[in-house]
């Protein structure tokens, strides 16, 4: 749409026109002023009493218009109709001033010109012309009808022999042209505004939508990024970080870096980067919630439009996860390199060990052994066992993953291992037993290696509650990083494990009991990692220990089928 023809904002246009009735009334108001002066001196201005009584009721019937226009505003909601009203009126009043003012000699005319402007600010070209063509018909009729004395002059002053008809069509003729000239010139201006306007409004909206753009860029990205003032304070705060740290941007925002990330300020110096620093470091802080969060991040300049460094921008990245599987992959380095020498081990020892156990039982059932003797007898014959036990742990340790699985249902398998080991040594009265069991909870995997994985969490947890205790064992199903999952829980209210200790129970050999091997947890591990799947132990002292294991469902094989 062109400017001519769109009329400007309904509130803009509205506070425009109160302004334009204002307006009005001051410069009736000094016409009035005029009129009162002259009224009172009676001298020195050649202006007779009809004329001032009718510039009396000129000043009146503007002051009656301007209140009808402001309750016109309220109501009518088309303000096109309200504007041409104004204007009519004004032309009308105009042409009255003139009249009474000498329309041949007077130069109150160039009111006409206020009317033209202000129409084309209103209503654009379209709106100047029509008034420009009303004032000019109106002008040119009143000058005629004085000239040819169909009107009576109302100025004493107003002499029309002085003037031939040639002049006053010049005189009407310039007005017209003036008008019209005036008219273009005002819509001219008044579009090059509106254009200039029009073009800042386009460079704020694009610069607001480069800033949206710019902002949902940084606030999307899932790296951190902070920036920081020569002054060494926060300045801004991307979501990320605030999602790596824990640290929401009101906590953090314009306060010391060296008060929130001490470990950062080893980048820099009085806001001046370190050389050695610009590549990618790799620095544990503090999260905001006591956490070691290890990050890796890379810091540099931010500078203003003319190259001049102004502060600095740290981008950085959560590498927890990714240390944890570095060190996971590390111990199951460890282990397969543990499991390889133990499968070598466990067949060197299995056949003479096999052997020095039949031999051992012909020689009890043979001789007839008596005090000493039998202790002695006893003493190898739990040597035997426990070498017997030791080396099933190695073969289980080095038993590779099955490539034939099956659907096994975890639920049976729990409750196998818990009527198993009720029968155990290790058992006592004084445990009690929470079960909570999903509704068919399966897993896809080896049978046996799934009740070894439930054996050795639940023998933990039992041999941990010398005195007594709550064994609790819950499974469910249950999606896990986007994967369908097993969850098989199993907690106990033991002593617990030292914080020191906890990094430490997947190794092979670490037991902090006297009898066993050490390899039952790190047989769990070797089997939960040869699946794809996840455990995860967390211990408090004196309060227990919570183990979870996360297992491929059989959910997805049945799918495959």
């Amino acid at each position: 749409m062109t400017a001519d023809r769109k009329i400007p904002p309904e509130e803009k246009n509205k506070s425009r026109l109160r302004l334009l009735i204002i307006f009005r009334l001051i410069i009736i108001t000094l016409f009035l002023g005029a009129a009162i002066f002259i009224d009172i001196k009676k001298t020195g201005f050649p202006v007779s009493v009809g004329t001032l009584n009718f510039l009396y009721f000129i000043i009146a019937a503007t002051y009656f218009f301007s209140i009808a226009y402001i309750l016109l505003l309220k109501i009518f909601n088309d303000l096109r109709i309200n504007i041409y009203l104004q204007l009519a009126v004004d032309v009308i009043l105009v042409t009255l001033i003139v009249y009474i003012t000498g329309s041949l000699r007077g130069n109150y005319s160039v009111l006409y010109t206020l009317v033209i402007i202000y129409s084309v600010i209103f209503l654009g070209r379209r709106g100047g012309l029509i008034i420009a063509s009303a004032a000019s018909i109106f002008y040119g009729l009143l000058l005629d009808f004085e000239f040819y004395t169909i009107i009576p002059p109302v100025s004493p002053v107003e002499y029309k022999n002085d003037f031939t008809a040639e002049d006053v069509f010049i005189r009407i003729l310039v007005h017209i042209v003036s008008f019209y000239i005036l008219a273009f010139l005002a819509s001219f201006v008044v579009e090059q505004e509106k254009k200039a306007r029009f073009l800042l409004q386009e460079r704020e909206s694009e610069f607001k939508q480069l800033d949206l753009l710019f902002r949902s860029i940084v606030e999307s990205v899932d790296t951190g990024v902070m920036t920081i003032n020569l002054q060494g304070s926060i300045k801004t705060f991307n979501r990320a970080a605030e999602e790596i740290t824990g640290f929401p941007l009101s906590i953090v925002a314009n306060r010391p870096v060296a008060e929130i990330f001490p470990e950062f300020t080893t980048f820099f110096t009085a806001g001046i980067i370190k050389e050695k620093t610009r590549n990618r470091r790799e620095v544990v802080i503090k999260g905001n919630h006591g956490n070691n969060i290890h990050v890796g991040c890379s810091i540099s300049p931010l500078k203003d439009k003319h190259d001049k460094q102004i502060g600095n921008i740290l981008i950085f990245q959560d590498l927890t996860e990714i240390k944890l599987m570095e060190e996971t992959l590390e111990k199951s380095k460890r282990l397969a390199l543990i499991g390889e020498m133990a499968a070598g081990l466990a067949h060197e020892m299995r056949n003479p060990l096999a052997s020095i156990t039949g031999s051992i039982e012909l020689l009890k059932q043979s001789l007839n052994l008596k005090d000493t003797d039998e202790r002695l007898m006893q003493i190898v014959l739990r040597g035997k066992d426990q070498l017997v036990n030791f080396v099933r742990d190695f073969l289980l340790l080095a038993r590779p993953i099955p490539v034939i699985r099956e659907l096994v249902d975890v639920n049976e398998t729990a409750r196998e291992v818990l009527d198993n080991i009720k029968l155990s040594k290790d058992w006592t009265s004084e445990i009690n037993i929470g079960i909570s069991l999903a509704e068919k909870v399966t897993a896809f995997a080896n049978r046996e290696q799934i009740r070894q994985v439930i054996h050795n969490l639940v023998l933990n947890a039992v041999q941990a509650m010398k005195e007594g205790g709550i064994l609790s064992i819950t499974t469910k199903s249950m999606m896990h990083h986007y994967k369908e999952v097993v969850e098989i829980n199993v907690t106990d209210t033991g002593p617990g494990i030292e914080e020191k200790d906890l990094k430490k129970i997947f190794e092979p050999f670490f037991t902090n009991r006297d009898k066993g091997t050490g390899l039952g947890l790190t047989i769990v591990g070797r089997i939960v990692d040869g699946y794809g799947g996840r455990i995860e132990i967390k211990s408090s002292m004196n309060q227990g220990t919570n183990c979870t294991v996360w297992l491929p469902s059989g959910k997805e094989s049945e799918g495959d089928k």
